[in-house]
């Protein structure tokens, strides 16, 4: 009876558990009301001429200046034809194409991960 009340003194005046998790550091904070600072995306540009003559955000280097556009002549002509709209549907492409085949399996895809979501085991 005395070994147990000893150990119970003993492990009250310890300062904590002998095993546990590591302590998380502690953050000094600014206050309630102060916002915190987050990222900044880069400035946008407004000024139309500029739009219409620099591919504004295409230079990836910090310093520099910006690529000017080049008359239409220098570019290749698959580059016009790029279809830049929301997809075409299933019966507005060609069976033979590969585009077709490519659709139809991620329809297929789609259809059996709904099935397979609905099952019970």
């Amino acid at each position: 009876m005395a070994a147990r009340v000893l150990l119970r003194a003993v492990w009250a005046a310890l300062p904590g558990p002998a095993r546990g998790y590591a302590k998380k550091p502690a953050m000094k904070s600014k206050g309630k009301n102060v916002p915190k600072e987050g990222l900044k995306g880069p400035e946008v540009c407004t000024d139309p001429t500029m739009l219409a003559t620099y591919a504004m955000g295409v230079n990836y280097f910090k310093e520099g200046p910006e690529v000017a556009l080049k008359p239409d002549s220098e570019y290749p002509d698959w580059l016009f034809k790029i279809h830049l709209g929301p997809p075409k549907k299933l019966e507005e492409l060609d069976p033979d194409s590969i585009e077709y085949w490519r659709r139809v399996r991620k329809y297929d895809t789609w259809h059996r991960n709904r099935l397979k979501k609905g099952k019970k085991l």
